[in-house]
């Protein structure tokens, strides 16, 4: 009966090892995708947050310059106003499609 035995906790250690380094590779995946979900993440904020300045300074520079067209620097300033105004309803009507297109890319991303 030794054998039994000894093949028993043979069985046994293999399969603690395989647990263990089951566990491991879990973790290291988990580890790999939010390493490359928060990159992802940091890199593009810091894209919008650099194309969001240079779109404020445009705007800023266009506002002034449809005023000095228009006559009062004001209606530059409402002119562009009014240019976001419509953009933001259109975005708004948009908006539950836009949300699942994101959601849907999201999951896509981390589930590969």
């Amino acid at each position: 009966m030794p054998t039994t035995e000894n093949f028993i906790e043979s069985l046994l250690n293999k399969t603690e090892n395989y647990g263990k380094t089951h566990y491991t590779i879990l973790k290291l995946k988990a580890a790999n995708k939010t390493a490359d979900v928060s990159s992802r993440f940091l890199s593009r904020s810091l894209l919008v947050m650099a194309l969001s300045f240079f779109a404020l300074f445009i705007n800023i520079g266009l506002s002034f310059w449809l005023g000095e067209i228009l006559g009062k620097v004001y209606y530059g300033f409402g002119v562009i106003a009014g240019f976001y105004a419509v953009l933001s309803i259109i975005f708004l009507t948009m908006h539950r499609s836009f949300v699942k297109k994101m959601k849907d890319q999201f999951i896509a991303q981390l589930l590969n």
